[in-house]
Formats: C-alpha cells, sequence, structure tokens
C-alpha cells in the first residue's frame, strides 16, 4: 500500500473538514441541539441544487449562498412549528429535514444531468476526487476548508463569552443583556457553513459523524469548554487519519471508513470512561 501526494491532499482535506465540524459541533451537543446538525446537512440539498442550475459552476460564492439559505431555511421553519404551531422540538426537525432532502433529492434526479451531481455524491461526498480540482497546486476544497476554518477561530475567539454563556447559562444571559436568540442563530450560521463548506467534499453522512461524534465523544473526558475543542479536535483528525487507512487497506469509501471509525472511538471511549475513570 503505497501513499502518494493526491493521498495527502485527501487527507489534509478530511482533517481541515472534520475541524470545521467541530468548533460548532462542540456547542450543538452542549446545548443538546446535535439533531440540527443533521437537519442541516440534508436540507441544504435543495440549496445547492438550485443555486448550480442558476450559477451554472460548482466553484462560486452562488453555490456558497444557496446552501446557506438553505441552513437558515431550516432553522426558521424549525423555530416556527416549535414556537407557533407548537409542534414539539425533535418532531419539527425531522419534517423539516426530511421535507426538504427529499425536494433535494427530486430535483437531483430531475435535473442530474445539469447538476453534475447524484445521490450517492450527496451521501458519501467525492473527497477521492478532491486532488483534481486545484488552485495554484493546491486542491481547492482544502484552500476553502482552511480559510473557513480560520474564519471559525476568528469567530470563536471574538464571540466566546456570548456563545460560552448563551450555552451554558442562557437565562443568566439575557438578565445581563446579551441577545441570546442572535448568538443562537450565529451558531446556526457556523453549522450552515461548516455543512456547506463539508457537503461536497465528504457528504452528509460524514458531515453529521464530524459535527457530532468527535464532540460527543470529547465530552466523556472533559467538561471544560476548552478541554472539549482540543481532545475533540484530536479525534476528528485521529478518526480521519485511521478512517482514511482503513479505506486504503479495504478498498472501500473514504466518508464510510471515516465515520466506521468515529463510531467505534466512541465505543472504545465509552467503555474507557466506565471502566478505568469511575467516580
Amino acid at each position: 500500500m503505497s501513499f502518494q501526494v493526491n493521498d495527502w491532499w485527501i487527507l489534509l482535506t478530511t482533517c481541515a473538514v472534520s475541524l470545521c465540524c467541530v468548533i460548532p459541533g462542540t456547542f450543538l451537543v452542549l446545548r443538546r441541539m446535535a439533531m440540527y446538525g443533521d437537519a442541516i446537512s440534508h436540507a441544504v440539498l435543495p440549496g445547492l441544487v438550485a443555486a448550480y442550475l442558476i450559477s451554472g459552476t460548482k466553484a462560486g460564492p452562488g453555490l456558497l449562498a444557496g446552501a446557506a439559505s438553505s441552513g437558515l431555511l431550516v432553522t426558521i421553519l424549525i423555530e416556527f412549528l416549535q414556537k407557533k404551531v407548537k409542534v414539539q422540538h425533535d418532531a419539527a426537525i425531522g419534517l423539516v429535514y426530511t421535507f426538504l432532502f427529499a425536494v433535494g433529492v427530486i430535483m437531483v434526479s430531475q435535473f442530474a444531468g445539469m447538476a453534475d451531481i447524484d445521490q450517492d455524491c450527496v451521501l458519501f461526498g467525492e473527497i477521492a476526487f478532491v486532488p483534481f480540482d486545484l488552485i495554484a497546486g493546491i486542491p481547492r476544497q482544502l484552500l476553502i476548508s482552511t480559510g473557513l476554518l480560520l474564519l471559525l477561530l476568528l469567530a470563536l475567539w471574538a464571540g466566546y463569552r456570548g456563545l460560552y454563556l448563551s450555552t451554558f447559562d442562557p437565562g443568566f444571559a439575557a438578565a445581563i443583556g446579551i441577545q441570546v436568540i442572535a448568538w443562537h442563530y450565529l451558531l446556526m450560521a457556523m453549522v450552515s457553513l461548516s455543512t456547506v463548506i463539508a457537503f461536497e467534499s465528504v457528504g452528509a453522512v460524514l458531515v453529521i459523524a464530524f459535527l457530532v461524534g468527535p464532540p460527543a465523544t470529547a465530552a466523556l473526558f472533559s467538561k471544560r469548554l476548552p478541554g472539549m475543542f482540543l481532545l475533540g479536535s484530536l479525534f476528528a483528525i485521529v478518526s480521519s487519519v485511521a478512517g482514511y487507512f482503513l479505506a486504503m487497506a479495504l478498498d472501500a469509501n473514504v466518508g464510510g471508513c471515516v465515520s466506521l471509525v468515529i463510531g467505534v472511538v466512541f465505543g472504545i471511549s465509552v467503555l474507557i470512561r466506565k471502566y478505568l475513570f469511575r467516580e
């Protein structure tokens, strides 16, 4: 099993995407909103297809705008069903994301020839093709993912206090004048951006795994936010590397293997937490 330059590009891109998902995913896990990531990762599909049909390209800002609009629509519809129609929170999420994902799948099947996208790409991405779309000799997806990671780190640094307080004690945050709703929508925007950037390369399945798996595993060992970020990032990178080597060994889909490793790492962590770190 030889390791080529293209393998490095694929591995680096997978790691960059995983780190982009860990930052908002940690807040989703802490807020018990992990299913939001599932909903947004599926519901961006109609926005992606519509934007591609309008712009005719997969590389322009129009695709990002279309998918981000779908992500925002998900949040608005869920909030509307929950607060105005009085639908239970989990039911609202299930209704919205299945409806929008179904719309997206129908659009893909109807316009597959025009949109240059298929159902397998939607679910599992096309990470193996990352090295063939280059800008100045570097994969476009790696550049975009790295840029988003820097943007998310900047947002985390600038808005740490607001995100922290609105996550752990929203009542106190509101009492001291912090706009809890505004921070909620900022977090949803971070989730949407991460999902959109990751969607093309790794697909919906691995996006969900990255958003939930590493942060949930980190939460088993750390109750402090900085510790969760560090451990979550470590678990994400380890899972990405191990999953990629597993995919090479089995000649299997990279996204599926990385998702499998994320689940195995979580299972092993549960056993370690239960039997080796008893309180």
